[in-house]
């Protein structure tokens, strides 16, 4: 639907006319006064509510300043502090929304004496606070409550990275391999600390019934006093759906002597053993040793038969089976020629 302007100007200046009409009358006069009373009202009942005493949290930076340039800090040192204060609500309400607190601003320089450990209690934090508090206001807590300031000037060291939980993989899966980025980390502490670390370890992933390859960022187990430089590695575990093979292995004879020689029957036996879909081609009956010792067969004068021991097996197999488990057996003299 179009209008004409003159259709638009008509009903433009009907409506004018009503709301003219409006605020002229009694009644929107009389709407307008209590406006102006209730905010009268509202008024005075906040600032009787803000008389009464309360409780607020508001933060604080916190710096340190000289700091030396061969000074590392090792302990997590907090950006803020937190403070609970009680006062009026007029006063609390300048502190959240008025001026702002300015930082606490720690000299390094007067802390070097007190060695590489540094403890400042919630009492010396406070009197850092206070002259930027009204008299009124009290500190009812601040956290943390003891800053803890741990920091070395020694060189670090190279440690190596142990993953601390391999995750287990989906049924009829198994892991593969794995690889770490980077393999090794800085670690830089006070002398004491740094001397009795020698490696260190992954933080738990939380995750397992993997079935292909897993990427993860873990974080570095913390130790009080020491920071790593990366203190994150990137860490991809393998995964590959297993299968059985079963291979055919000639059983061998050990450590006889030179004159005897070792005939089984069956001469060989049947291997099977469960291995990577990947990996499935490359194993073969050459990967195994199967046999029985000259020693354990002079201990069995009971009987002909003997059992059968793998003495050799590729690391990336498992669940190895033997069929038959035991052989007939001779020992023959060689014969000399």
């Amino acid at each position: 639907m179009k209008f004409s302007k003159e259709e638009i100007l008509r009903k433009y200046t009907h409506l004018a006319k009503r709301t003219r009409n409006f605020l002229q009358s009694p009644q929107c006069r009389e709407f307008l006064l209590f406006l102006f009373f209730l905010f009268i009202a509202s008024a005075f009942w906040i600032l009787q509510t803000l008389n009464d005493e309360y409780e607020t949290e508001v933060s604080i930076p916190l710096r340190i300043k000289n700091v030396p340039e061969n000074v590392v800090f090792t302990s997590d040192i907090p950006q803020s502090l937190n403070l609970k204060l009680e006062d009026k609500g007029t006063v609390l309400v300048k502190y959240k929304i008025g001026n702002r607190l300015s930082p606490i601003t720690l000299d390094f320089e007067e802390y070097l004496q007190k060695g590489n450990h540094i403890r400042l209690l919630s009492t010396d934090l406070t009197k850092k606070v206070l002259s930027q508090l009204v008299v009124s206001t009290h500190i009812k807590e601040i956290k943390p409550d003891t800053l803890e300031i741990i920091y070395t000037q020694e060189e670090g060291k190279k440690v190596p990275v142990r993953i601390k939980e391999v995750p287990i993989p989906r049924r009829q899966y198994y892991i593969v391999g794995q690889s770490m980025t980077p393999d090794s980390i800085m670690v830089y502490a006070p002398q004491s600390i740094l001397n009795s670390i020698h490696e260190v370890y992954t933080q738990n992933m939380g995750l397992n019934d993997i079935a292909d390859t897993t990427n993860f960022s873990l974080a570095i187990s913390p130790i009080k006093g020491a920071k790593f430089i990366p203190n994150k590695v990137d860490v991809s575990f393998y995964a590959d759906i297993l299968t059985e093979k079963t291979v055919s292995v000639p059983v061998q004879g050990f450590h006889f002597p030179a004159e005897k020689q070792l005939k089984t029957f069956p001469s060989k036996v049947n291997v099977t053993f469960q291995v990577g879909m990947q990996q499935f081609k490359d194993i073969t009956a050459e990967d195994f040793i199967v046999g029985v010792s000259y020693d354990t067969l002079m201990s069995n004068t009971s009987s002909d038969h003997c059992q059968v021991e793998i003495m050799e097996a590729p690391a990336n197999v498992s669940h190895i089976r033997l069929s038959p488990t035991s052989v007939e057996y001779l020992i023959e003299q060689k014969i000399q020629l």
